[in-house]
């Protein structure tokens, strides 16, 4: 029998035997014989034997001395999850090596009941935590099996709810919102920041921007555009090659997440930049610590949509802004002027004024169907001519900025943490074990 630190317990019955016996010979159990008080017969034969059996159990340990361990053997003992899937935990970073610490009762061990063999180093059981920025950079850690999460999916067009796994959902994404055949590490970090997103969906019980019940998300550009499993499975009859570059991008990401202060981030995501990434508290109003301006020069080189422009009469132009002057409308008397007065942080137009209406730079990209809020004008002869510069809202990860990174050599994991400030990577079961520890305390 062990107890609960898994040593043997001694044998209770034993254990008696020992204490009768001792007692008995302090008061005299074993008794002299009758004749002068002289010790019996059956006594002497007891002590010879005892006496001999020491003997020789001295000389046998004296001999075998030198065949004994110095060090007792410490078994490595498997590591366990219990999140309640029981799937075997990994340890970020190189290698596919198991855990060395453990998660019971959602507790991390401290790694020494789970010391390897002598000859071989223990470690210090990372797995728990965030994977640090030059682990990350070396290559992301994936975890060996897909998660159990299921995703419901609206199909906007088929108007039902398809049912699929997180891995099999990203994979629906990734093939819908970027290139197929962009670079391995700018597809690895499109799986993270769709994986992140729906992951802060599901942690913040968000159901917003579904048309029905019973579904996470829509398959559209509210949530995050996303080929069906159907779709996919003519993709890889049609495109193999396409199909296994999105496959071999998930499956290297496997259950890595983005989280800032411990919790899953808004992983926004945009086409082109204009070489700078936006503040989130600019285009959104929400300020985001991990959503702040960064540069991104790549874009501007390889993007298809760097820059383009666009002419539309000046009547079209007002209208569209909402000028409701007669004048502007009809072209007749002083026209309306049109002035751009600031710029944000990420060089995208903070606010404008037209004929006397002021507008922000967001406003003006909506009403004119602009690519983005990085643009400039020239008002003459009658039309507008309008020069935007990227595509997109500008906030979070550069797509193209991701490809242009990635044909430098950066990482999966040097992408996003440039394009998202300060955040850490874990993997999910990580995830979930601080959660379920922030919700002891």
């Amino acid at each position: 029998m062990r107890n609960r630190n898994g040593q043997a317990e001694p044998n209770k019955e034993t254990h008696s035997v020992h204490r009768k016996r001792r007692w008995g010979k302090r008061n005299g159990v074993f008794k002299r014989g009758k004749r002068g008080g002289k010790p019996s017969a059956g006594l002497w034969l007891i002590l010879a034997f005892g006496t001999g059996t020491l003997i020789a159990s001295w000389s046998w340990a004296e001999r075998h001395a030198s065949e004994r361990n110095p060090a007792p053997v410490i078994e490595e003992s498997a590591a366990v999850v219990t999140d309640g899937a029981n799937a075997a935990k990994e340890k970020p970073g190189r290698g596919d090596e198991p855990a060395e610490s453990s998660v019971k009762d959602g507790k991390a061990s401290d790694g020494k009941a789970n010391a390897k063999p002598s000859g071989t180093p223990a470690t210090s059981g990372k797995a728990a935590g965030a994977l640090s920025a030059s682990d990350a950079a070396r290559g992301l850690q994936a975890e060996q099996k897909d998660s159990n999460l299921v995703v419901r999916v609206y199909l906007s067009d088929d108007k039902r709810i398809e049912r699929a796994g997180l891995e099999t959902y990203v994979k629906g994404v990734v093939a819908a919102e970027m290139p197929t055949d962009f670079a391995p590490a700018a597809l690895e970090a499109q799986a993270i920041a769709a994986r992140t997103y729906l992951i802060r969906r599901l942690w913040n019980e968000d159901r917003s921007g579904v048309p029905v019940r019973g579904a996470d998300v829509t398959d559209t550009v509210t949530h995050q555009v996303y080929r069906s499993k159907a779709e996919m499975d003519k993709l890889k009859e049609t495109d193999p090659k396409a199909w296994t570059a999105v496959d071999e991008a998930v499956r290297r990401t496997r259950s890595i997440v983005m989280v800032y202060g411990g919790v899953p981030i808004e992983s926004l995501y945009f086409a082109s930049s204009n070489g700078f990434t936006e503040n989130a508290k600019d285009v959104f109003h929400a300020d985001l610590p991990y959503l702040v301006s960064v540069s991104s020069p790549w874009d501007r080189e390889d993007s298809p949509r760097a820059e383009e422009t666009v002419e539309m009469k000046l009547s079209e132009f007002y209208r569209k802004l909402g000028v409701k002057s007669i004048a502007a409308l009809t072209g007749l008397g002083k026209r309306p002027v049109a002035v751009i007065n600031g710029w944000t942080e990420g060089k995208r137009v903070s606010t404008a004024t037209v004929g006397g209406k002021t507008l922000s730079g967001t406003e003006v990209r909506r009403l004119l169907g602009l690519r983005s809020a990085a643009f400039d004008w020239k008002i003459e002869k009658g039309k507008a001519t309008i020069t935007t510069y990227g595509s997109g809202h500008g906030v979070g990860m550069s797509q193209w900025g991701a490809e242009g990174m990635a044909k430098t050599g950066a990482t999966a994991a040097d992408i996003v943490l440039h394009y998202y400030t300060g955040i850490q990577l874990k993997t999910l079961t990580a995830l979930q074990s601080a959660r379920a520890e922030t919700a002891k305390l």
